[in-house]
């Protein structure tokens, strides 16, 4: 047993907004790794932490209930993660899984807070060689010649670390804040790590939510011939240029008009290059997919409910993947929904934010029964 002492301290929280969160009205100093993550200021509140004797990157937050958490760093599986909260501290846990290149803030603040404001404490966080988390190294730049021999002879990809090891760095953040069991919301390759943790660690999973994802059977249909020229294009070489590639590649994913979104492009580019681009980070992570391998008939053991959300009209992940995760998991709920591409576009929210209040919370009276 690990003694534990439960002193008060003054943690320093930095801000990722203007607003005034929890301030105390002095500004401290930062210590190294908790730099400010945008221009505001960073300030300190006094809250006691249970600080682990011999370890202290184990400990666990005691913080009051706040509407709130601005983004803060955890020291999990070896790795830094960067994570933020939505939501008060009793509310039931829900983790939120990103995809492949995508930054923790692709689940947008406003989906956030509604999710937060349906019960749950929503957690989203960047995955391991992305945003303010932890860079890897090694893996060079995934080639045709690597993919075909992988599709035609089998020869699998190497790689650096493995969706197993992002399962992982989940498992350990959820470690980091006293968190037993959540639900699991993943999409796109956030979807297949949510799947793996339902694998490998079931007693952590109160429910699974696998968006816009797939199994890993190689006989589920690819990427269009456009969404294949997208994923495997050389990394954009200026600021400008990452712009006008982040409005392309999100009109691709989108397959469609959605004006409100098309509208936020910009800006949400502009804040994903501020928080910092890692494309060998990408094509590690690419190659953690293909290394992989298929899921299938393992997910034949996930016990936790399982809904599965996926687009009719998706160009990365093909609705066969989603077709195919919901006949593999015992179970497993399908929702498909009519002219979603890979991309949760503003006016889809109600309906997939409702999918999920809904499966989340049916999960856990059924668990109370």
């Amino acid at each position: 047993m690990i003694a534990r002492a439960l002193a008060p301290r003054l943690l320093v929280i930095p801000h990722c907004c203007g607003k005034t969160v929890n301030i105390a009205g002095v500004d401290l100093p930062l210590p190294r790794g908790q730099e400010a993550f945008c221009g505001g200021k960073n300030r300190a509140i006094g809250v006691p932490i249970a600080i682990p004797l011999c370890n202290q990157s184990r400990g666990t937050a005691k913080v009051n209930a706040t509407a709130h958490q601005p983004p803060q760093i955890a020291r999990a599986n070896g790795i830094e993660l960067c994570y933020e909260i939505f939501g008060d501290a009793d509310a039931e846990p829900m983790l939120l899984i990103m995809g492949l290149a995508a930054q923790m803030i692709h689940w947008d603040d406003e989906f956030c807070r509604q999710l937060a404001a349906r019960g749950f404490r929503v957690i989203r966080f960047d995955n391991r060689d992305i945003g303010k988390s932890s860079r890897m190294t090694g893996g060079k730049r995934l080639g045709a010649v690597e993919l075909l021999k992988l599709r035609f002879l089998k020869i699998p990809v190497a790689a650096p670390y493995k969706l197993l090891d992002m399962a992982k760095d989940t498992i350990g953040l959820m470690d980091v804040l006293g968190i037993k069991s959540a639900h699991l919301v993943g999409a796109s390759m956030g979807g297949m790590i949510a799947q793996e943790i339902a694998i490998s660690f079931p007693q952590r999973v109160r429910s699974l939510t696998s968006i816009m994802s797939t199994t890993g059977n190689p006989k589920v249909p690819g990427p269009t011939r456009e969404a294949s020229a997208m994923l495997m294009a050389p990394p954009p070489s200026t600021k400008e240029e990452y712009f006008e590639r982040y409005a392309q590649t999100w009109k691709i994913l989108r397959a469609g008009s959605f004006p409100q979104d098309e509208a936020l492009d910009r800006a949400r580019a502009e804040r994903n290059f501020e928080r910092g681009l890692n494309p060998a980070g990408v094509g590690r992570q690419l190659r953690a997919v293909l290394a992989s391998g298929n899921r299938k008939e393992r997910l034949a053991s996930v016990k936790a409910p399982t809904l599965v959300i996926h687009g009719t009209v998706d160009p990365l992940v093909r609705p066969e993947g989603g077709k195919d995760t919901a006949a593999s998991i015992p179970g497993a709920k399908l929702l498909m929904i009519e002219g979603m591409g890979h991309a949760l576009p503003i006016p889809m929210w109600p309906q997939v934010i409702d999918a999920i209040d809904k499966h989340a919370h049916a999960a856990s009276a059924k668990a109370m029964h």
